[in-house]
């Protein structure tokens, strides 16, 4: 058995029931964009049931070959983190601690005594500005961009000539150890950069550091000698625990064809990729076009991993939260996201409704491939088998 499992990241498809106690109750993701743009042309996501879930803006006349369905989060927030966490059985019932006005002195002294630098910044910020505002600064100082998001995330932003990634790796590590506890944020993030005289773009070395929020389906899955290869910041995400094989990408066109690579010299196993760009490039900067641009470039690459299926593989796409770039403000939102899943062994045209928790992947996850289940969720298996 092989599974492609990919996470489409801030793909979400309208607000949650929850969704007003994050002030997201206006959210839809896709059905925004298809809106700002005149309708989103993705016809091989349309033939797996994405069309019966959310309005992409033209009649849906495709025939619907998947098993579709969409899903809610019972974790609190709505990060990278928690999705990603609550996918594999692990749901956080206590939100991670955020920073609106920056990270206590507690934690920064320590952090710059450790360094050996004093910082720049420490504030929320978006990653592209805040290199505008304090860029030069940091390349004539050599002080790092401490700055945060709506996100549980620390972030550390540093040019590579400057501060080379190694040493901001090591930068991250230690702030990975000073934030526990009550400041135990989901994630510590390097943010690499490069360019001159206020023309900075961050490069594809950036890395993140979690923590480690129980036992899940992956650790289940590599304890009993089933390969798991994750791509993009899979790896990062979950610490590394439960994944054989890292591949970090460069953008998602380079994490499509990491999937395809994968797909056609691995033999059993897990590919759980997570394609980033949707989030960075184009939800949190407020920019439907180049969004709707991303989906149908993914829909356009779509033969390519689909022709990588043998009778007995799955196919599972996803995403782990909203980013509505429709709706006031960059943070994340608190949407439903879609559950499309086919395979050349499948059922086809089963809905598979509204699921309670994302932990429903893990749980179908550990049935397919027989190892123990997560406490939470309710696999879909045996709705899907051929």
């Amino acid at each position: 058995m092989r599974w492609i499992w990919i996470v489409l990241d801030s793909c979400g498809i309208g607000a949650a029931p929850d969704a007003d106690r994050y002030g997201d109750e206006a959210a839809n993701t896709l059905g925004h964009i298809a809106q700002a743009v005149g309708g989103l042309r993705v016809p091989h996501l349309e033939r797996l049931g994405l069309g019966r879930l959310v309005d992409l803006g033209h009649p849906a006349d495709q025939e619907v070959v998947g098993c579709y369905g969409k899903m809610r989060e019972r974790s609190v927030g709505k990060d990278t983190t928690n999705g990603h966490w609550e996918f594999v059985g692990v749901v956080l019932d206590r939100p991670l601690p955020v920073y609106p006005h920056g990270f206590p002195r507690e934690i920064i002294e320590p952090f710059e005594q450790a360094i050996g630098r004093k910082i720049l910044g420490n504030r929320p910020a978006s990653g592209t500005e805040i290199l505008k505002e304090l860029g030069e600064e940091h390349v004539r100082t050599g002080r790092p961009i401490v700055y945060t998001s709506g996100d549980s995330v620390f972030q550390i932003a540093a040019h590579e000539e400057v501060i080379p990634p190694e040493e901001l790796y090591h930068m991250c590590e230690v702030a990975r150890g000073l934030l526990r506890g009550e400041h135990g944020v989901g994630r510590v993030i390097a943010r690499p950069f490069v360019g001159q005289n206020g023309r900075y773009v961050r490069t594809d070395r950036r890395r993140d550091y979690s923590l480690r929020f129980g036992r899940t389906v992956l650790d289940e899955l590599h304890d009993a000698g089933w390969p798991v290869v994750g791509i993009g910041k899979i790896h990062d995400i979950y610490g590394g625990a439960g994944i054989g094989e890292a591949v970090h990408t460069k953008d998602n066109m380079d994490g499509v064809d990491r999937i395809v690579q994968w797909g056609r010299r691995l033999d059993r196993g897990l590919i759980y990729g997570n394609l980033v760009d949707f989030d960075s490039l184009y939800g949190h900067r407020n920019d439907s076009v180049g969004f709707a641009g991303a989906v149908e470039a993914f829909d356009g690459r779509m033969p390519e991993i689909l022709d990588t299926l043998r009778d007995e593989d799955v196919l599972i796409i996803t995403a782990d939260h909203g980013c509505d770039p429709t709706t006031p403000g960059t943070d994340h939102t608190r949407e439903w996201v879609p559950l499309l899943v086919w395979g050349p062994g499948l059922k086809t045209g089963v809905d598979l409704g509204a699921r309670d928790t994302f932990a429903d992947i893990g749980a179908t996850l550990a049935e397919a491939f027989g190892v123990p289940a997560p406490q939470v969720g309710t696999s879909f298996w045996k709705e899907v088998r051929g």
